[in-house]
Parts: C-alpha cells; sequence; structure tokens
C-alpha cells in the first residue's frame, strides 16, 4: 500500500494526502463495521500513534477476534477526537454566550499530525461545534457574519486566509478541511465571505479576485469538452447547448465519515449500483443539504437518491453571484476584459435559470430534474436563493414570496414540507436558510415576512437556550425544539447559528430603528 499521506505544514504544497479508509485500508472496515465507536467520523478523524505500517502489522499478527480487544488495540495505537460542546454552565445569560461563544470555538491547525485526516491552515478559524471539529466550508460564511456583527473583523480575515490557502493548494476549497473531503466541495459562498473583508487595498482585492476566478475554474471543471445532453463532473450542458451545474463528488465509495451507513445502505445491490448511491450520497454532501427529500426520486427513500441527475437551483443562483462578483470587482480592478466575459457569463446563467429552474404553476424555482426534463414540483427553502442573488424578476419573487409563505412555521422557515426522516426535510428549519430568505425577501422589498420569519426563528433559539443552556444545529420549527433526523444526533454549538442569530438581531434592530441594511 503506498502511503502519499505526511506531516503537513499550511504553508506547503504538495501531493494531495490519502484518506484513513485508503491509508488503514481493512483496518478501517473492521473498525466502522463493528460500529465501536457509534460515529463513524470518529476514527476517521484519529490520530495514530505510530507509524500505520507498524500497526497494520501488528494487527493482523494479532488476528483480534472480539470488538474489546480491537477497541483496545485502536485505543492504544490512535488518539480518538475528543467532542467539545459550547454549552451554558448555568451563569451567562444568552447574549453573553453569543459573545463568549466566537472564543469557544476559535481552533489552529497550522501542522497535521502524521497519517492523520487533518488538513493544515496557516491561520486561526471557527469551527462549528460537536463532531464538526474543523473549518467547515459553507458554514462559515453564515458564522462570519455573526463575526461581523461582533467585530471580530481578525477571525474574518483568518478565515478568508484559509480559503484562499485551499483554493491555492488543492484547486478548491473542500467541504472541510479533512482529507476524505477533498473529493468535493459545498456550496459556493466563497465570494460573499470574501465581501465581509474590510482589507480594501488593490493587492488584497486582486488576490481575492484570483481565488474567486479559482473557484469558478473548479466548478466549470470540462465545460469546453462537454457536449449538448452531456455532463462531466459538475458540469452539465443540455440538449439545446445550455450550461448549467450540478453538485458531483470525484469519488463513488462510502464516505469515511459515514462509512458504515453508507455501507448498510447499499449492501443489497450489485456492484455498479453501489458505486452509483455511493456517488450521490456524496453529491448531496457537497451541497451541504445530506440528506433532503430534493434528491429523492421517490421523494422519501434515501434508496432512491439522484442528486447527479438534478440542476439545483440554490447552487446556479450562488454561482451566478460568483459571476457577477468577478465582472464588478474585475472592472473596478481595471480589466473589462475579463469584466465582459463574467457579465456575458452571469446573463447567459440567469436566463438559464429562468427557463428550466422556474415552475410556472406553482409560481417558484425549483430543481431541474434532467430525466423528467422538467422542475420539480416541489416547494422548498431552496426557492429562496434567486430573490438572495437577485436573480429572478420583480414578478416571479412576488410568486415566490406566497409560495414561501407554505413553509412558515411558528419557530421560523421549514427547510421542505415533506417528513422523511432527514434532516434536511420537514419539521426541521436551518438557520442559514433563514438568513437566506430574510436577505432575499428584503431585497425585493417583502420586510413584512422577511421580519416575521426573523422574530419567530429569534423566539425559538433563545426560548431553546433559556430552556436547555444550547444553542444548537438545526431546530424542529414546527414544534419549536432542537431538530431531528439524518445520520447523527443534532449538535451542539453551533457556529452558524451563533452568527445568524446576531445578524438577524441587527437586522430587526435596523428595522426597528428605521435604518436599512
Amino acid at each position: 500500500m503506498e502511503l502519499r499521506f505526511h506531516a503537513v505544514r499550511a504553508d506547503m504544497t504538495g501531493p494531495a494526502p490519502s484518506i484513513p479508509s485508503e491509508i488503514f485500508d481493512s483496518l478501517f472496515v473492521d473498525v466502522q463495521a463493528r460500529k465501536l465507536y457509534g460515529d463513524s467520523k470518529s476514527f476517521a478523524d484519529a490520530v495514530p500513534r505510530r507509524h500505520p505500517s507498524d500497526i497494520l502489522q501488528e494487527w493482523q499478527d494479532k488476528r483480534l477476534l472480539t470488538d474489546t480487544a480491537l477497541r483496545n488495540f485502536i485505543d492504544a495505537n490512535f488518539e480518538l477526537p475528543a467532542q467539545y460542546d459550547h454549552a451554558n454552565d448555568g451563569t451567562a445569560d444568552f447574549e453573553t454566550y453569543l459573545a463568549n461563544a466566537w472564543n469557544a470555538l476559535t481552533r489552529t491547525q497550522l501542522e497535521a499530525a502524521p497519517y492523520c485526516s487533518a488538513l493544515a491552515l496557516p491561520r486561526p478559524f471557527v469551527v462549528p461545534g460537536g463532531r464538526f471539529r474543523e473549518l467547515y466550508y459553507w458554514d462559515s460564511y453564515f458564522t462570519m457574519l455573526g463575526l461581523d456583527v461582533s467585530g471580530r473583523h481578525d477571525l474574518i480575515e483568518d478565515m478568508i486566509g484559509n480559503f484562499g490557502s485551499l483554493l491555492d493548494r488543492f484547486g478548491m476549497i473542500p467541504n472541510a478541511t479533512r482529507s476524505y473531503y477533498l473529493s468535493r466541495s459545498h456550496p459556493p459562498l466563497f465570494y460573499l465571505a470574501a465581501g465581509l473583508s474590510q482589507d480594501q487595498s488593490v493587492a488584497c482585492r486582486r488576490r481575492r479576485l484570483a481565488w474567486m476566478r479559482q473557484e469558478h475554474g473548479f466548478w466549470m471543471a470540462g465545460e469546453d469538452m462537454v457536449t449538448p445532453g452531456e455532463t462531466h463532473r459538475r458540469v452539465v450542458r443540455l440538449p439545446d447547448g445550455t450550461l448549467l451545474n450540478r453538485y458531483w463528488d470525484d469519488r463513488a465509495q462510502p464516505r469515511d465519515e459515514s462509512w458504515i451507513e453508507d455501507f448498510e445502505l447499499a449492501a443489497n445491490l450489485p456492484d455498479a449500483a453501489k458505486a452509483a448511491l455511493w456517488r450521490n450520497l456524496r453529491a448531496a454532501a457537497e451541497s451541504g443539504w445530506d440528506f433532503s427529500s430534493r434528491w429523492l426520486a421517490d421523494g422519501q427513500s434515501l434508496e432512491t437518491i439522484s442528486t447527479t441527475r438534478i440542476l439545483p437551483i440554490d447552487l446556479n443562483c450562488l454561482l451566478f453571484g460568483l459571476e457577477q462578483t468577478i465582472a464588478s470587482e474585475a472592472m473596478a480592478l481595471g480589466d473589462q476584459t475579463e469584466a465582459a466575459a463574467f457579465e456575458r457569463r452571469a446573463l447567459q446563467r440567469s436566463a438559464a435559470i429562468a427557463t428550466y429552474l422556474w415552475t410556472e404553476e406553482g409560481g417558484f424555482h425549483a430543481d431541474y430534474w434532467l430525466d423528467a426534463g422538467a422542475p420539480s414540483a416541489q416547494i422548498t427553502a431552496a426557492a429562496a436563493f434567486p430573490l438572495f442573488t437577485g436573480q429572478c424578476s420583480v414578478d416571479r419573487a412576488r410568486r415566490t414570496v406566497d409560495a414561501l409563505r407554505n413553509l412558515l412555521a411558528p419557530g421560523g422557515l421549514l427547510t421542505t414540507m415533506s417528513h422523511t426522516g432527514q434532516q434536511w426535510d420537514a419539521p426541521n428549519g436551518w438557520a442559514p436558510l433563514q438568513w437566506v430568505a430574510c436577505q432575499g425577501l428584503q431585497r425585493y422589498e417583502e420586510k413584512d415576512l422577511a421580519e416575521e420569519i426573523a422574530r419567530r426563528w429569534l423566539a425559538l433559539v433563545e426560548r431553546h437556550y433559556r430552556a436547555s443552556g444550547q444553542i444548537m444545529e438545526k431546530y424542529d420549527v414546527i414544534a419549536e425544539t432542537a431538530g431531528g433526523g439524518g445520520e447523527y444526533a443534532v449538535e451542539i454549538g453551533f457556529g452558524w447559528t451563533n452568527g445568524v442569530v446576531l445578524a438577524l438581531k441587527r437586522m430587526l434592530d435596523q428595522a426597528d430603528t428605521g435604518l436599512t441594511q
């Protein structure tokens, strides 16, 4: 077995690191299959105490048979990660808790230990919390909104710099800073995160623009070779030549962080079907909505997941926003040729969204299903993204507002109206989607609904905090309690909830004082 994963400092370049399932091979499979640690991610994040070849040799020599013996062996040869939850000790009020959260959730990872899955980063960063102990991509933008309110612009600059480091080293921003996430990204929000920088020097603006172009290149890789009716990685060219994007993952194997869940889901399938299932699970993880009825062919069963056959409305709106931002920044920095090229791209994408990702009968934007040749009839909170990025017409925005009202629940905006047991479905609501909806509604002067969503969400989060001392990753916005569903327990922390709470509080304060955003 070739071991390509070595200790790497954040300022070093080199081959992409290997992932734990590759390094530890059959030992990794044995540990995950026996479910020794409850959460597949625990062993994926473990740090070996000595060289993998020595560990593997001893494991094979001992021929461990019992779960207890294997666990003792793992505990002796690996350092398992600790889970830290930033919860109230009973003394902090809501505002104090939020103010203290950033220090509690800030980490550094200047150097990765040999043969572990962690990726080194040059600067400090904020983690979500709980099992999520690394820098996560799309989570971070919503966390940074709260850092902005808190005046923590040092951390904002640090996190922008970390994302730039990842783009420089890997040509993309991974789902999170673990080797096993390097085959996929997350919703492309870097351009919005970069927009929070207070450093407006020409040199820094040029560097951020270069990073944005690099990210765009990652998402559009293969666009020149894909012909009408074909797909390539994240690029889809429709039969009429229209170019749009989908979520994807470059691997078709069980996810290291959810290995046993993926393995068991595919257990009774033939090999080709297993690979397709695992690719679609991974692609849904790139979306951040892992998992949701949005991706399910029958709307209910995870076994029918079809993410790679879908053109998502949120992804294409964010790429529209990225293209617009590159165009405007290039123009401001004097590159008229590049500005014109990206403005054309943005206009072409906007026209494609308007043509293919709008359902006239429902009156909202939705994901386009390639096999059906039509957009989904399901209203989801993703319908707010065209408002958030300013992509849609005023008339369509008004109709979208009416459709979004169907998702309004006592505690905020529902993710979908489907009850599947998946975490990105009813009855759950998520902080980032509250923010996207509120900002999109305000952008189109729909302030009443925006403020109603914000007030309901904030009331739920604060009421739950006062009762439990915790801020959660997600909430049940119908029963107004902690959220549930999915493949792991609801997590405490929590970076993006803290960030969105602070940002929505500022939004409402500005509304109450008559100020504009």
